[in-house]
């Protein structure tokens, strides 16, 4: 039998960076140990802030790739006409749309199957984005036995 359950989960405010939420996200979630194959949908209702999957064990990574990020598209480029909501918010939505608004992640035997070193990740860029709602969504059917 296939079930389906969506859930809404909010994440603490935070500042700009890339910010491991594995657990804050998990902890929101309802059980699916009895999963034995399906999907966990996660979609930021957001538009200046992104989910990622990413190395979990070095935060030079996360170092690197803001930074990475803030050179592709930086602040203070003078042709931005969006700019009432203060310097930090047209290259939020730019990057927003780079890194993406969901993730897909595949359960396994009541697990998320995440790579060994892989983690969600908050990607905030605005200086003060504030709480952000996610809308998870789980597909999939019971585990044999």
């Amino acid at each position: 039998m296939t079930t389906w359950l969506q859930k809404q989960i909010i994440l603490d405010a935070r500042s700009r960076g890339l910010h491991l939420v594995t657990s804050e996200v998990l902890d929101q979630l309802p059980d699916f140990s009895g999963v034995g194959i399906g999907l966990l949908h996660l979609f930021i209702q957001h538009t200046s802030a992104a989910l990622a999957l990413n190395e979990n064990a070095s935060p030079d990574v996360l170092h690197d790739m803001a930074r990475d990020l803030g050179r592709i598209v930086p602040e203070t480029s003078a042709y931005y006409r969006h700019t009432i909501e203060g310097p930090d918010d047209m290259p939020a939505h730019t990057k927003s749309v780079l890194v993406g608004p969901d993730l897909t992640i595949p359960i396994q035997d009541g697990r998320l199957a995440l790579g060994t070193w892989q983690g969600i990740y908050l990607c905030e860029f605005r200086d003060r984005g504030g709480r952000r709602k996610l809308l998870a969504t789980i597909t999939g059917q019971q585990a044999a036995g």
